[in-house]
């Protein structure tokens, strides 16, 4: 029995361990199969991993290095930038923006709110303005610095600033801003001079004008055009100066040039063609009209007919023969009225249109600033011919091309901003030629 047992108990323990080396064949024979090419997600090779890993650090290290470059450009960038969070906290500012804002005491790894650092309410809404409505916004603006320090408070001036800011990612805003007022000052000091030279100018040419009048009694022709020719420059330069310090006075105090009056526009304006009529006859230039007739406005009326007589005296000379100049007024839909506004107060839109050759596109950005001279396709003609508003010509001159001072359309604009309006310079879609546009707003208007 014991020998049976110990058969028995033998054959099955080599069946057993057969059978365990039998799984163990199958498992190495899986095991040691080629993988397949196309390996599920996640399951890459340890080469392939490694490669993986290589170039990622490789990308990171080149960001990195992006990164340290773009700040550096903004950092010595001659304009200044700042970035601020979800939460208006100022996260990063260069130099520059130090410097406008009087930054000096924020340092970079400190996060404080913007409005802390800078009292800028201005400044604050047009960030706010940007994160909502996530396009780019220009302000400009007067910024009144404060500081902590009283001592120093008196040393801080102000300065115009002009912000664009737009949008980045998670609500985050990017800031660029530029400080206008060193060109302001270097514009107000180049102003002073034009004016002082200006007033200097008027009495050596007022004497000189005697002179070619006292001239003009003893020449007799064919000798006495040349003399009627200097009468018409010395005339121009005197109204080129008169127009450099009329602008001047209009741009210094504009408010109290005026003198604000009931004037009849309709009047007004055939009193100003019926001035500039013989030189559009010689073109057989027609002009309309097209309003209110009486429309009653409460303006300065000398200042009116300054506009206008610039404005149609450049249609005429910028048309050619026979074309057709238009006027076109209407008063503007009511607004919604204010306690302070007064009764029937409105607006009054004037449209002057000429068949001329219009402003080319590059002209059109710059037509209101002053000695600005737009293409040169755009001349003059028969210029001579008008008579001055101050001293009447007693002679023309024709078929002659020039250009303006280049101060009239910048006196109009003046005028009209003096007298609260806008205006702005197109072309017109029907005649091709130049189309001013004028409005005026809250403008009384006169009961008939």
């Amino acid at each position: 029995m014991f020998v049976l047992g110990l058969i028995v108990g033998f054959g099955i323990g080599m069946g057993f361990w057969v059978w365990q080396q039998l799984q163990l064949h199958r498992y190495l024979t899986l095991l040691m199969q080629p993988l397949p090419k196309k390996l599920p997600m996640g399951m890459l090779m340890l080469p392939q991993l490694r490669q993986k890993i290589l170039l990622w650090k490789h990308q990171r290290h080149h960001l990195h290095q992006e990164l340290q470059t773009h700040q550096e450009i903004l950092e010595n960038a001659p304009i200044g930038y700042l970035q601020v969070d979800e939460e208006n906290q100022l996260l990063w500012c260069n130099q520059q923006a130090r410097e406008i804002l009087y930054l000096q005491r924020w340092q970079p790894e400190q996060i404080r709110l913007l409005l802390e650092l800078v009292r800028s309410y201005e400044l604050d809404r047009l960030i706010e303005q940007t994160r909502d409505r996530q396009k780019i916004q220009v302000k400009e603006w007067l910024f009144h610095p404060t500081y902590d320090n009283p001592s120093i408070s008196p040393e801080l001036k102000d300065r115009q600033l002009r912000a664009i800011a737009f949008p980045l990612y998670n609500r985050h805003v990017g800031v660029f801003l530029e400080n206008l007022q060193p060109q302001l000052d270097v514009n107000q000091a180049r102003d002073r001079a034009f004016s002082d030279l200006a007033h200097e100018l008027r009495t050596p040419l007022t004497s000189i004008r005697l002179v070619v009048e006292t001239l003009q009694d003893r020449i007799s022709p064919p000798l006495d055009r040349w003399v009627n020719r200097l009468m018409y420059e010395v005339d121009r330069l005197i109204g080129l100066v008169q127009s450099w310090l009329d602008l001047t006075q209009l741009e210094t105090n504009p408010t109290i040039q005026l003198n604000r009056q009931p004037l009849d526009f309709y009047t007004l304006i055939h009193s100003v063609w019926e001035t500039l009529e013989p030189l559009a006859q010689k073109q057989d230039i027609k002009f309309s009209y097209d309003g209110p007739n009486p429309l009653w406005i409460n303006a300065d009326q000398t200042r009116m007919y300054q506009v206008f007589i610039n404005l149609l005296d450049n249609c005429i000379k910028y048309s050619a023969p026979h074309a057709q100049i238009q006027v076109q007024a209407r008063m503007l839909p009511e607004k919604q009225m204010t306690a302070d506004m007064p009764p029937h107060a409105s607006s009054l839109e004037v449209n002057v249109i000429d068949s001329g050759a219009g402003f080319s596109e590059a002209d059109l950005p710059h037509i209101f600033e002053r000695f600005y001279r737009g293409d040169t396709a755009r001349s003059r003609h028969d210029s001579l011919s008008l008579p001055s508003p101050s001293y009447p010509s007693s002679t023309s001159t024709t078929n002659t091309t020039t250009v303006g001072s280049g101060l009239g359309l910048a006196i109009v604009r003046q005028i009209v901003l003096a007298h609260g309006g806008s205006i702005k310079a197109m072309n017109h879609p029907q005649t091709g030629g130049a189309w001013v546009k004028i409005e005026f707003p809250d403008v009384m208007v006169k009961s008939v």
